[in-house]
């Protein structure tokens, strides 16, 4: 089971999904929200426009253009999803109106789950004319209306709820409460519409148990007995499982991130176990933090994350690493599960190659978009300048973004930062 990062446009990551013939069994995607703002990071914290540090990432699309590029990721994404797989999309109140209709559009209307409310902070005291906003949304839906994973995290009762649902203490201190022997419905040929210990169940109505069962639960001291002598049945609050979780979720955001956005990891596991098997894929295609990453792993299912923005490659890098979690990079994958680079020039800080090693790359790909292609790497062949092919006044940027993608060595920024071409370029 290998783990598996695109770093680059997630729309050229899930065409390399789909090329590569890999199936999705699960996807949670956060995408941006279209607020118009800039997120920033910098060591000690990760914000919004307020914060002080290096770009995150930029949430500034107008709105026809969001929906646009939206709708062509969903699309992608449902052409490399498993017939019985699911999608949880997090949205704010403000667009999830317009993303519904985008999600009825691609997995259709029949397919829609659930509108989940999620709790996302505490009670705020803004002096505005509104209602305090606390929540967004998780629009989960299903590819399939008849198939899908299916396991729900029964949630523990709360001290309160148990004294409320089982209200009555027995002699030996064990709460419980009552339900009724009999259910709806009359059972004219059977044994549940029979007489029991000389009482037929009441009209329009059969006993949910068989007589033989019935004697059984009461040889058991199961069945409570009313001074009027009607039975009923005992349910002891310590033999409860829980209760089945709805639509309405409080998952605090961490109150300190490590990159904006982040989500809270409880939540994250809950979406996993619940719509995911041991060994499925989990597809993450707005990374960021890299939090749905690492609650995959560790439930031990396969992700495969995306994100283009430098920043998150680096703390997604060391959060996977801290944890000892293995993963390569997609874009160094091809169907041989060699790790061929698939840029044409790649920019480098470098002291004397052939065979020079170095911490990170920048490279156009095939598309001849500008993107961090490896993290550690092997250059072998001889270089060849190809200076002619340079955008102009590209050099200095590039060196930029190599020193924030990549974890370059301390006195890289002493090397001279040239266009070169290998070719053969090799994860390490």
């Amino acid at each position: 089971m290998q783990h598996l990062f695109y770093a680059g446009d997630n729309l050229d990551g899930l065409a390399w999904v789909a090329g590569m013939g890999l199936r999705v069994d699960l996807v949670y995607i956060d995408p941006p929200f279209a607020t118009n703002n800039e997120f920033l990071i910098d060591t000690d914290r990760a914000g919004t426009v307020s914060a002080s540090g290096k770009l995150a990432y930029a949430d500034n699309l107008e709105i026809d253009d969001y929906l646009e590029r939206l709708l062509l990721r969903l699309e992608a994404i449902r052409s490399v999803m498993s017939a019985d797989g699911s999608i949880y999309v997090h949205i704010d109140v403000k667009m999830e109106h317009y993303v519904r209709l985008l999600m009825d559009h691609v997995f259709g209307l029949g397919n829609f789950r659930n509108s989940i409310t999620r709790i996302k902070c505490n009670p705020k005291n803004f002096k505005r004319y509104s209602y305090g906003n606390i929540k967004d949304t998780i629009l989960f839906y299903s590819v399939s209306p008849h198939s899908i994973k299916w396991n729900p995290q029964e949630e523990p009762l709360s001290k309160a709820e148990i004294q409320s649902r089982y209200p009555m203490v027995d002699a030996a201190g064990r709460r419980y409460t009552t339900t009724p022997l009999h259910a709806p419905g009359e059972t004219r040929n059977g044994p549940t519409g029979d007489s029991w210990r000389g009482m037929l169940p009441p009209a329009g109505r059969h006993w949910r148990y068989r007589p033989d069962k019935l004697d059984a639960l009461d040889a058991e001291g199961l069945i409570a007995w009313s001074s009027t002598g009607n039975p009923r049945k005992i349910i002891y609050a310590d033999q409860s499982d829980g209760k089945l979780p709805q639509d309405v979720w409080v998952y605090k955001d961490p109150q300190r991130t490590t990159y904006p956005t982040q989500k809270n990891a409880s939540m994250l596991e809950r979406i996993i176990l619940t719509s995911s098997e041991p060994g499925d894929t989990v597809l993450d295609c707005y990374a960021g933090s890299g939090a749905t990453l690492l609650a995959a792993a560790k439930q031990g299912r396969r992700f495969i994350g995306m994100d283009d923005a430098p920043e998150s490659l680096t703390i997604i890098e060391r959060r996977l690493r801290d944890e000892g979690i293995e993963w390569q990079l997609a874009n160094s994958v091809d169907g041989s599960a060699a790790t061929e680079c698939s840029v044409k020039f790649c920019w480098v800080a470098h002291p004397s190659p052939p065979h020079a090693k170095a911490k990170a790359i920048i490279g156009y790909d095939s598309l001849g978009k500008i993107r961090p292609v490896l993290n550690s790497f092997t250059i072998s062949g001889r270089p060849e300048p190809i200076a002619s092919t340079c955008p102009a006044g590209e050099r200095t940027t590039q060196h930029n973004s190599l020193s924030q993608v990549g974890s370059t060595s301390q006195n890289s920024q002493s090397h001279s930062c040239q266009p070169l071409a290998w070719h053969s370029i090799t994860a390490t």
